[in-house]
């Protein structure tokens, strides 16, 4: 009998490919989820079984993991506006989640942290979940972190800045990354799992340069367009206002892109899709809901 698994962070860009392709699989699923109405995120896909519970309050997912055999989560603050911090969501929420993990049944627990962390330790994102990275690998559950280079949902921003005929960039546009679609990404972190991968890095199967990506977006949307370099004392400058007048769960993302596009992010090739076609299938979505 295939095993039981627990998807938390399932309702982001990542967490819904990997219930889709665990239940190809024709594995048992239960995920959970904050409230009732997310549910019907779910419709079609055969769900076994949802549970209702908030990963930061810990007296609200008491018996998630009962019964269940492998854990996999994705969970972070992307941009909730709850009040709540990195630290409280991407390590202590996980934290939450390893401790129903270790009074259950699971023989294995899988988190996805990002690739590169060692070159941006000063980010709170990073922080937090490098935090529970270790955490979880001095705990006596099994377990596997993934590290994957960039979602292709993370490059939407340049998409977006190409409606406007201009990209723009932060110093030469020349560092590389090689980023992964959710599908792809997630087949790899089911097949992490079966494997028992303690870690894994994870890119896309095709490496781009940041000056490739702004014309690939130009090039999706048919217009003609101007990648704009800026120097990097003005993203210094950028990061710093945000952080002194917002709050980090607003900055926290900003920052990360800013400084990851100022690093080479090139990594193990996975997969088949391509970032050409994920932009021109987000183009002719747009065009066909402003219509």
């Amino acid at each position: 009998m295939k095993e039981k698994v627990l998807v938390a962070g399932a309702t982001g860009y990542l967490g819904k490919y990997v219930v889709s392709e665990l239940k190809k699989r024709h594995y048992w699923v239960r995920i959970l989820i904050r409230k009732e109405s997310q549910k019907k995120l779910f419709d079609g896909v055969g769900v076994d079984d949802f549970f209702v519970g908030q990963i930061t309050q810990p007296q609200t997912i008491k018996g998630v993991a009962d019964g269940i055999d492998w854990v996999f989560t994705s969970v972070g603050i992307t941009r909730q506006k709850d009040g709540l911090t990195y630290l409280d969501v991407d390590y202590q929420g996980n934290m939450n989640l390893l401790a129903e993990a270790e009074q259950s049944t699971v023989t294995w627990f899988s988190y996805v942290s990002v690739l590169g962390a060692e070159k941006l330790p000063q980010l709170k994102i990073i922080q937090a979940k490098e935090k529970f990275v270790s955490a979880l690998q001095h705990a006596k559950m099994p377990s596997g972190i993934i590290r994957p280079s960039g979602f292709f949902g993370d490059l939407v921003e340049v998409l977006d800045m190409a409606k406007s005929k201009k990209v723009y960039l932060f110093g030469s546009g020349e560092y590389k990354i090689n980023p992964i679609s959710g599908h792809d990404l997630a087949i790899v972190c089911v097949d992490s799992m079966e494997q028992k991968r303690a870690e894994i890095n994870v890119g896309g199967p095709k490496v781009y340069s940041y000056n490739e990506i702004g014309q690939i977006a130009f090039d999706a949307l048919g217009v003609t367009g101007k990648i704009v370099h800026l120097p990097i004392w003005l993203k210094n400058a950028t990061v710093s206002l945000l952080r002194t007048f917002t709050s980090s769960k607003f900055y926290g993302p900003y920052e990360f892109f800013l400084n990851a596009m100022l690093l080479d992010g090139v990594t193990d090739k996975y997969g088949t899709e391509l970032l050409e076609d994920f932009y021109r299938e987000e183009a002719s979505r747009a065009q066909k809901k402003n219509k």
